[in-house]
């Protein structure tokens, strides 16, 4: 039996065998090779989705693979040249990058324990889906997957996204350049001295600020004391009535 996936793809992919490790480009601003054309690409992608296969484990023998609907464009930046624009690319990215999975009918928050899952405000079929990662987590096969730490995401705990570290930029160099951007900010409304990347500055001096709490602090700490722990309680009835 053969089971053939039929749905629209957009897929860019560069066929390594057709090049060389000396004309690879060193980074996206370099060119690519001559030989590297757009039909030779378009060629590469065919051919690979005719000849891959993925063979299912479970029961009978069934190889999973593309079907016949492979659609393949260029992308051309802001021309509709006969392929696709970057900015329509973009958008399209943009559109799936920016959901949650809540927006599939689940929660933004960990499942600790089954008896919450009767619960929670989500579409039955989230529901069951939850439910099949809890009941999963428990087989030795798919400890290692964490689907009960991930089960309010229906099991997936990856980004969206794959990225080349060699060619893209990767999340760590943004989360770097906006503490650096609101450092300078802050340094430019202190008036403090840039800082001297030879010089450690060590802070020797502790002052005592006080203890205790302040304002009305008091009783706002006893009421997320007693929510805590209401909502401990409940979670631990819920559990024992669906031992």
């Amino acid at each position: 039996m053969e089971i053939a996936s039929r749905y629209r793809t957009v897929a860019v992919v560069q066929d390594l065998r057709a090049c060389s490790t000396s004309s690879l480009p060193d980074g996206p601003a370099d060119h690519p090779p001559n030989h590297i054309t757009i039909d030779l690409l378009d060629q590469a992608i065919r051919r690979t989705a005719s000849q891959v296969a993925v063979q299912i484990e479970d029961g009978p023998p069934s190889p999973v693979r593309w079907g016949d609907q492979l659609d393949v464009r260029p992308v051309y930046v802001s021309a509709e040249l006969g392929g696709l624009s970057d900015q329509r690319v973009a958008a399209y990215v943009a559109k799936y990058a920016t959901k949650g999975a809540e927006s599939a009918g689940t929660v933004d928050r960990p499942i600790r324990h089954a008896g919450q899952i009767a619960g929670l405000k989500v579409t039955e079929h989230a529901r069951r889906m939850i439910y099949t990662c809890f009941s999963l987590a428990e087989l030795q096969p798919y400890r290692t997957l964490l689907l009960r730490q991930w089960a309010h995401m229906l099991g997936y705990r990856g980004h969206f996204s794959t990225k080349s570290r060699h060619y893209s930029i990767r999340l760590g160099d943004i989360r770097q350049a906006r503490a650096d951007f609101r450092a300078e900010q802050a340094r430019l409304i202190t008036g403090t001295p840039p800082p001297d990347p030879e010089k450690t500055v060590t802070v020797g001096e502790w002052h005592y600020a006080g203890s205790g709490h302040r304002h009305g602090e008091a009783f706002w700490a006893e009421v997320a004391r007693q929510r805590i722990a209401t909502a401990r309680k409940i979670a631990r009835q819920q559990a024992g009535e669906n031992r």
